[in-house]
């Protein structure tokens, strides 16, 4: 491993003074899932508490999670890039939330990741409270369209 430092460009009488070297394995689509919704201040849940602000669900597809997971090792990125990944696919919903008072519930999917395609919405019809979801919705979502009457999908 010092090797590695020399190779690299560092100068030996540096690398020397280095006591501990550690070389890290590449994280795996699981470990990102599990860094995305396991700690505390896991990104998933930072976004979830960000949109509640707005009284406003947040929910994630575990294939919208996975994707993310796929796009982070695609740009070798490691967990660091998770977050770049997250804002750019929130961005557009996140400043749209506040002056959207009928939205009750966003819905990310894998389409929404890899393809960028709209976030699903869950909106409350003024008055009704009948539940309409505008966006790239997922199959099962769609197919409770006219069911019960009371949900709607459009894309």
């Amino acid at each position: 491993m010092p090797q590695d430092l020399i190779k690299y460009g560092m100068i030996p009488e540096f690398v020397g003074r280095v006591p501990v070297t550690v070389s890290l394995a590449p994280l795996d689509r699981n470990a990102l899932v599990r860094i995305l919704t396991e700690p505390k201040n896991a990104l998933v849940r930072q976004y979830q508490a960000l949109l509640e602000m707005d009284g406003c669900v947040l929910e994630f597809t575990e294939e919208a999670l996975e994707a993310i997971a796929d796009e982070a090792i695609k740009r070798n990125t490691g967990a660091r890039g998770l977050r770049a990944i997250m804002e750019d696919l929130m961005r557009k919903t996140m400043f749209e939330l506040p002056s959207r008072k009928d939205i009750r519930k966003c819905l990310v999917t894998k389409e929404a990741v890899t393809e960028g395609a709209e976030l699903t919405l869950l909106t409350t019809l003024a008055g009704t409270g009948t539940a309409v979801a505008a966006g790239a919705a997922p199959a099962k979502e769609k197919a409770k369209d006219g069911k019960d009457g009371k949900e709607e999908a459009s894309a």
